[in-house]
């Protein structure tokens, strides 16, 4: 009777672990389709560029599903009692990287940024160094979860690439308003899209710096 309520537990665990895994695949794939989408619009493909945001859109839709299923079954299996207030504040978080990712495709659709030529390698640059704080974010959650150890080491990552965000954004600012031939609402709107880029790196920090707070506590 003991051993199979124990299958029974380790068999929903399972589950559970499958689908947080699969919900960490859409914040990863949020961040590669964002950067296909800031390209595409760069190159002024506007119909690759709807692709992509119809593409993003559907990985968030799908990563609210997951999640809310997630902590559905958190509460209603009573698994991982002990750690799972910290195990839902991180699905929130990592959420809200994944809403980052979409809410700049749809900034970029609705505001159509004039986005000048030399400044377009300092844009891509920005985001992918945004792109892998976050994507180590995610190494690190599935570490979480699998190889508690594993998390300092990526999350060590996540601290460079949010320090490579914040040096090309400044670059960049130095750029945009360095250049006199621009007006001053140009360079504001300029700016406006650059700091928008360099925030998700910021808060993929903010993210790696709770994260470590709940590896401490599953150690106690």
């Amino acid at each position: 009777m003991a051993e199979s309520r124990l299958k029974s537990i380790l068999k929903r665990r399972i589950g559970i672990e499958k689908e947080i895994d699969e919900f960490l695949d859409q914040v990863s794939e949020a961040g590669l389709m964002c950067k296909n989408g800031m390209d595409a619009y760069l190159k002024g493909n506007m119909e690759a560029f709807a692709q992509c945001l119809a593409s993003i859109r559907d990985t968030e839709h799908k990563g609210d599903a997951l999640r809310r299923s997630i902590e559905r079954d958190l509460y209603q299996k009573t698994l991982i009692p002990e750690s799972r207030g910290d195990v839902m504040e991180l699905l929130e978080d990592m959420d809200a990287l994944l809403d980052r990712f979409t809410g700049l495709i749809w900034q970029f659709e609705i505001e159509h940024p004039d986005i000048c030529v030399e400044f377009h390698d300092d844009f891509k640059e920005l985001l992918k160094a945004s792109v892998e704080a976050v994507e180590a974010v995610v190494r690190s959650c599935r570490a979480f979860f699998k190889e508690i150890n594993a998390v300092a080491d990526h999350i060590h990552k996540v601290v460079f690439w949010e320090k490579e965000s914040d040096k090309v954004t400044t670059r960049l600012q130095r750029a945009i308003f360095g250049r006199p031939n621009l007006r001053l609402s140009h360079k504001m709107h300029l700016r406006f899209f650059a700091k928008q880029v360099d925030r998700i790196a910021d808060e993929a920090e903010d993210v790696s710096d709770r994260l470590n707070i709940y590896v401490i506590k599953r150690r106690l």
